[in-house]
């Protein structure tokens, strides 16, 4: 059983660079150093099934995809990602934090790369059931600092949704926002222009208060 005594699903999600992945990784070591039982989850992947499935979805460079047939390889990771281990990790009273879930699809294949919001909707449903995040961490960066960063970072990997134009990530931010603006209860909206160490602190308390942690 988690130290904070209720198990949670807890989801980062943002555009390219916006430092989800960094605050997730921050998140879980700030709780388990309370002593609270934490499974941190990314996707695509986390299962072996997953992690196959990441390697086609991202940097199958010669392989073009529409969206449809990027929402069904994503979604099918995420339904093997949910039965093998997220709900055995939330039965077990664990806090389970997710780089990403499947607002990620919503907003990528959905609001940027035009596939049906509704069959998508529909598709979520049957992967994931009742298995909602309680809490949803939104990164919002504009394109401008995301083209920055990515800049900084030199020499990477091949990333499908990195080489998108910048088109595709004005429509990806405007689609999180819409998300949020549907969901204020379950999205928390982050400026993430601001230093690491403060997003971290605002995280920190949004989840204390959630998770009914006494700060210290």
């Amino acid at each position: 059983m988690s130290a904070s005594g209720r198990a949670a699903l807890i989801s980062f999600e943002g555009g390219e660079a916006s430092g989800k992945t960094l605050q997730a990784r921050r998140l879980a070591a700030s709780l388990r150093e309370r002593g609270v039982d934490v499974e941190i989850v990314r996707e695509p992947g986390g299962t072996r099934a997953g992690e196959l499935m990441r390697e086609i979805f991202l940097h199958a460079k010669d392989a073009a995809m529409s969206a449809e047939t990027l929402a069904l390889l994503v979604t099918a990771s995420r339904a093997q990602l949910v039965r093998e281990v997220i709900r055995p990790a939330l039965a077990r009273g664990a806090v389970v934090i997710a780089d990403r879930f499947f607002d990620s699809t919503l907003a990528y294949q959905g609001y940027a790369g035009g596939a049906d919001l509704d069959g998508l909707r529909a598709l979520q449903r049957f992967a994931v059931g009742d298995t909602v995040p309680d809490r949803t961490f939104l990164l919002d960066v504009a394109v401008e600092v995301i083209a920055r960063r990515r800049s900084a970072d030199g020499e990477r990997r091949w990333d499908r949704f990195e080489a998108a134009g910048r088109e595709f990530h004005e429509r990806l931010r405007e689609g999180y926002l819409r998300l949020a603006a549907a969901e204020p209860r379950r999205f928390a909206v982050i400026d993430g222009d601001r230093p690491i160490d403060a997003v971290a602190e605002d995280i920190a308390r949004l989840t204390r208060d959630l998770l009914g942690i006494r700060s210290r």
